[in-house]
C-alpha cells in the first residue's frame, strides 16, 4: 500500500491539480448544494453551543419566505398557521389510531382516487405474493430474539431513542424489549454529559459504539464494520433526516419537550419501512457515501428536450419538479434562488425505494426535507408516467394544488410523449447504464467519479468479478475503505493507491473532484497513474450523458 500526499503524476505542486471548471462534470449552475457533508458534520459536533446553533440552522423559514415572495406577509403567516394545524392533525390521529403523515396521506389520495384513472400496468414486485414475501421478513426481523446470537451478531445495529430514554426505533428486534438496553445509552449520555463533555464512540469487544445527539433525540450505530467514525455519524444524520421527514423538527421538538415521555412511535407508526430500508440503501448505495447523486447516462439532447417540456408546464408555487427512474436522476427543475441538497434528495428516492404504493395511482403526500426547510412541509404530487419507470414529482408549498399539480403532470406527459422522451428513458434504464470496457482501459474493472461543483456522480455497471452479491458488498466496503483513508480528519490524503489481494485501488481527490479507481491485483501504481488520467479525458468527453450541466429553472 502507497500514500501520497500529492498529485498521481508524483508531483506536490498544488498550482497542477485540473483547475475548477475544467475538471470532468463541472458546471457553474448547480442544482444541488455542494457543500462538504464532512465538514458540515464537523461544524455541528464542535460548536460551542450546539443546542442553540442547531435550532437556528433547522428554523431556516425557507417554505415561508417562498410564500411571502409570490403572495405577501400574510399568506406566509397563513402556511405557518396551516402547518401547526397539519402537525397538530397528525398528532391528534396518531393518539386515537397511531397514523403517520404517509399513512394520512394515503387516504387522502385513495379519497382522490376517482379523479386519476387506475393504473393496469402495475410492476411485479408489488404482486401479492412478492409484498407478502418481503412483509413477513421484516416482522421475523422485528420479532428476532434479543437475547440470541443472530441478533447479536448482526453486522451493524442503529437505535433511536429520546433524550428520556424512550425507545423510538430499532433496526432489528422489538423496541419493546431494548428499554433497558437503551437505558443504558442514555445513561452513558447523560454521565458524560454531566461532566461537560460529550460522547462520541466508545470500542469494545470488537465493536464500535457511535453516538449522535440531536436534541431531543438520540442515535447510536453499534457496528462490528470498518467503517469510520465519521462515516458512521454521517449515517445517523441520514436516520435523524429520515425522522424529520415524517415529522418535521419543530412538532418533533414540541412533542417531546412538552411531553418528555411520550412515545414517538405513535406518531411514527407505520414509516419504519422507510428507515429500514433507508439503512439497507446507505450499506450498499455510493450516493450515500458521496453525498451526491447519480444521474441516469441520457443523450443530452434528449434531456434537455425533458427539462424544457417540464419547463414549459409550470405553474404558480410549484418549486421544484423531480424526474427519477430506475433510482437514478434523469432532470431536475428549480424555481430560482432555491437549490436542494443531495441529502434531501437522498431521502426523495428512498420515499419511492421503500414503498410500491406510488406506482399503483397518482399520489398527494406532505414531505419534510430538512436541509431544505426543517421546520415545515412541501406538498408533493409523485406519478409513474405511461407505463415507464420513470416518476415525476412536483414539489409545492400549497398544500391544496392536487388537482393543478394533475394537470401539470398531464401537460408534462403529453409534450414527453410527443417527443417520444418516455420511451428513451425506458431504452436507458432497460440499457444498465455503460461498462467499463467503453473506456478502453483494460486493466480498469470499475470506478466511481464524483464531481464536486454538481454534487453528481458517475459509476459504470457492475460486472465480473463483481456479479455476485457477496463480491458486490466486498466491493463497496474497499470504496468505504479507501474513501475513509483519503478523507481521514487527522491526516487527509489527495491520493491513496491500495494493493490487495483480489484488487488495487486507487483514490484521488482534489478540489474539483474525487476519483475512486479499481484494478487487478496486479496494476502497478504508474499502471493506475496512467489508466486514471485517461479515464478522466473519457468522462470530460461523455460528460453532458453522465451529468446535468445545464438544469432548466422556473
Amino acid at each position: 500500500m502507497a500514500d501520497s500526499p500529492g498529485r498521481p503524476d508524483g508531483t506536490d505542486d498544488e498550482d497542477q491539480d485540473v483547475l475548477i471548471g475544467e475538471e470532468p462534470g463541472a458546471s457553474v449552475h448547480p442544482m444541488l448544494a455542494t457543500e462538504d457533508s464532512y465538514e458540515e458534520l464537523d461544524y455541528d459536533l464542535n460548536i460551542e453551543a450546539p443546542i442553540t446553533e442547531q435550532r437556528e440552522r433547522l428554523a431556516s423559514g425557507t417554505i415561508a419566505s417562498i410564500v411571502e415572495e409570490h403572495t405577501g406577509p400574510a399568506s406566509a403567516e397563513e402556511v405557518g398557521t396551516e402547518a401547526t394545524e397539519l402537525e397538530n392533525d397528525v398528532e391528534r390521529s396518531s393518539l386515537e389510531g397511531d397514523l403517520s403523515n404517509l399513512q394520512i396521506s394515503e387516504e387522502v389520495t385513495q379519497r382522490r382516487a376517482d379523479t386519476v384513472p387506475d393504473r393496469q400496468d402495475v410492476p411485479n414486485d408489488t404482486d401479492e405474493e412478492v409484498l407478502q414475501n418481503r412483509e413477513a421478513g421484516q416482522r421475523e426481523i422485528k420479532d428476532e430474539d434479543i437475547h440470541s446470537s443472530v441478533w447479536r451478531d448482526h453486522k451493524k445495529h442503529v437505535f433511536i431513542l429520546s433524550e428520556a430514554g424512550k425507545p423510538i426505533y430499532s433496526r432489528y428486534g422489538n423496541e419493546d424489549k431494548l428499554v433497558s438496553l437503551m437505558g443504558v445509552m442514555q445513561a452513558l449520555i447523560s454521565f458524560v454529559q454531566d461532566g461537560k463533555n460529550n460522547l462520541r464512540s466508545i470500542v469494545a469487544g470488537g465493536r464500535t459504539f457511535v453516538f449522535l445527539v440531536r436534541p431531543p433525540l438520540i442515535l447510536v450505530a453499534v457496528c462490528r464494520t470498518h467503517e469510520s467514525q465519521q462515516q458512521l455519524l454521517l449515517q445517523l444524520t441520514y436516520v435523524y433526516n429520515q425522522v424529520l421527514s415524517v415529522l418535521t423538527y419543530s412538532q418533533l421538538s414540541r412533542v417531546l419537550e412538552t411531553r418528555k415521555n411520550y412515545d414517538l412511535r405513535r406518531l411514527l407508526g407505520g414509516t419504519e419501512k422507510f428507515l429500514d430500508n433507508l439503512l439497507n440503501l446507505i450499506d450498499q448505495d455510493p450516493s450515500f457515501l458521496l453525498t451526491a447523486v447519480r444521474c441516469l447516462p441520457l443523450d443530452s439532447t434528449v434531456r434537455d428536450t425533458i427539462g424544457h417540456s417540464i419547463q414549459s408546464a409550470k405553474i404558480k408555487d410549484l418549486v421544484f419538479a423531480i424526474l427519477i427512474a430506475d433510482n437514478q436522476l434523469v432532470t431536475l427543475c428549480r424555481m430560482k434562488k432555491y437549490i436542494l441538497h443531495p441529502a434531501d434528495l437522498h431521502l426523495v428516492f428512498n420515499l419511492l425505494n421503500a414503498s410500491t404504493s406510488f406506482q399503483a395511482a397518482d399520489s398527494w403526500i406532505p414531505i419534510c426535507l430538512p436541509k431544505f426547510d426543517s421546520a415545515g412541509f412541501l406538498h408533493a404530487h409523485i406519478s409513474y408516467l405511461d407505463n415507464s419507470k420513470a416518476c415525476l414529482l412536483l414539489l409545492t408549498v400549497d398544500k391544496m394544488m392536487f388537482f393543478e399539480l394533475a394537470k401539470c403532470k398531464e401537460k408534462i406527459v403529453e409534450k414527453l410523449k410527443k417527443h417520444h422522451c418516455i420511451e428513451a428513458i425506458n431504452r436507458a434504464v432497460a440499457g444498465g447504464g455503460y461498462r467499463c470496457l467503453e473506456v478502453g482501459i483494460s486493466d480498469l474493472r470499475h470506478f466511481i467519479y464524483k464531481s464536486k461543483s454538481t454534487a453528481q456522480f458517475t459509476a459504470p455497471e457492475l460486472e465480473a468479478p463483481y456479479r455476485e452479491k457477496e463480491e458486490r458488498a466486498r466491493l463497496f466496503n474497499m470504496y468505504q475503505y479507501v474513501h475513509q483513508r483519503v478523507h481521514n480528519a487527522a491526516r487527509p490524503l489527495k491520493i491513496m493507491f491500495h494493493v490487495g489481494s483480489r484488487e488495487a485501488m486507487l483514490g484521488w481527490v482534489t478540489t474539483g473532484f474525487e476519483l475512486y479507481a479499481v484494478f487487478g491485483p496486479l496494476a502497478t501504481k504508474q499502471v493506475a497513474i496512467l489508466a486514471v488520467n485517461k479515464l478522466l479525458k473519457w468522462i470530460k468527453k461523455e460528460e453532458y450523458r453522465l451529468f446535468i450541466l445545464d438544469p432548466p429553472e422556473f
